[in-house]
């Protein structure tokens, strides 16, 4: 593994991901062909997970792990540069997954696990929310979410079925990359063919 272990994401790693979709053909409608964005997305959700570990595990301070987080917010929000709209949009989604991933991390980080709701009530808040167009209230909802995610509660996919694409259903799109990452923190391989 080329990253060295106090490096938990490098712009390298991100613009490795954004040349893989640049010479993919990407169908929306075809599973396969968008599993490169679950990837790319689960990859620096991992980071993130790692981060949070470390901080827990006294690795980490929380000025470091802002700063760590910061930084992998500095990659991944980075504009392609590539023209085809299509796939900008698609990686704009999954950068709009991850910012809920960050902000999470960083309230854990922080604050600690949300204690006044649990992760549904959390996430029928939010979507109401957004039902009257109060997206920050959504996101800050999702965040507390997250941050019993990041806690070791679980986020059941059930939650986003009944919703609308919206900020609400990419965040917590966001938030169960996020889960799968705190499960199992393993490095994602660009050419893993994983089930």
């Amino acid at each position: 593994m080329s990253t060295p272990p106090t490096e938990y994401y490098s712009a390298e790693r991100w613009q490795n991901w954004i040349d893989r979709v640049e010479d993919e053909d990407v169908d929306a409608e075809d599973e396969d062909s968008m599993r490169v964005f679950d990837l790319m997305q689960d990859d620096a959700a991992i980071a993130v997970a790692k981060i949070v570990s470390a901080t827990d595990d006294d690795e980490l301070d929380e000025e470091a792990a802002s700063e760590k987080i910061n930084e992998i917010g500095d990659i991944v929000f980075t504009e392609p540069d590539f023209d085809d709209e299509d796939k900008l949009f698609l990686v704009g989604s999954v950068q709009e997954s991850l910012s809920i991933v960050l902000h999470s991390a960083m309230e854990y980080i922080h604050a600690g696990p949300a204690e006044e709701a649990t992760i549904p009530e959390f996430v029928s808040a939010a979507a109401d929310a957004e039902a009257e167009e109060d997206i920050e209230s959504a996101r800050g909802y999702l965040v507390k979410a997250g941050t019993l995610i990041i806690d070791g509660e679980e986020l059941s996919p059930e939650l986003g079925e009944e919703l609308e694409y919206g900020p609400v259903a990419q965040w917590l799109n966001g938030l169960a990359s996020l889960q799968s990452a705190m499960e199992d923190p393993e490095v994602v391989e660009e050419d893993d063919d994983a089930e």
